[in-house]
């Protein structure tokens, strides 16, 4: 699967937005970046669907734009007045040309899910590669109103009962994208290190 980050040239604060082309034209999340319709139509001519990963700002500061400017259909788990077709774990979705079964993941958010695809998982914010806090696997971060460590565990530990082995990239609502190599580290390598980095229950930010 081939995902384009579209707010990669953001200045301002926002999550990684991905498009997919295919039968089933999709972007999971819409982000903040102004001018994300514009890029967005650079690669299709029509958008599907949106698949929102959960409803922090950052992730659907853009949405109403995108919605009215491609006539596109929400997907989400938590409510929201726009929302065409409400998700449920174990629900399957198409990505482009891939099914993805929604797997719930909170944690970082009450309302979030993951995608995954048959060679692909976009993760939201409940792992990532790369966040400045740490490299080759790391995780949302969890100190605010609404969150829990303990629930974002679990979660990482259901990504990995449900993950194929065919899933060999990670798209994650910031930093890096990550993509298997042939002798290196696995997309399931990087969520088990973040794994075992959040069951230490530390502070990820000096100010938690």
């Amino acid at each position: 699967m081939d995902a384009v980050n579209v707010t990669a040239d953001a200045e301002e604060f926002t999550c990684n937005a991905y498009f997919v082309d295919g039968a089933a034209s999709t972007l999971v999340d819409a982000g903040t970046m102004p001018g994300v319709v514009d890029v967005v139509a650079e690669h299709a001519d029509d958008l599907d669907r949106v698949i929102l990963t959960h409803q922090h700002h950052d992730h659907v500061g853009e949405l109403d734009a995108v919605l009215d400017a491609f006539d596109a259909e929400l997907y989400a788990y938590g409510d929201h007045p726009r929302r065409d077709h409400a998700l449920a774990d174990g629900d399957e979705v198409s990505i482009g040309d891939e099914t993805a079964e929604v797997v719930y993941t909170p944690g970082h958010a009450a309302d979030h899910v993951s995608l995954v695809a048959e060679t692909a998982l976009f993760s939201g914010d409940v792992v990532v590669y790369n966040d400045g806090a740490f490299d080759d696997g790391s995780f949302g971060r969890t100190d605010m109103a609404g969150q829990s460590r303990e629930r974002l565990v679990e979660s990482l530990r259901e990504l990995l009962d449900r993950l194929p082995d065919s899933v060999e990239s990670l798209y994650a609502g910031h930093g890096d994208a990550f993509h298997a190599d042939p002798g290196g580290d696995a997309v399931r390598d990087v969520i088990e290190r973040a794994l075992a980095r959040a069951e230490r229950r530390e502070p990820k930010y000096p100010e938690e």
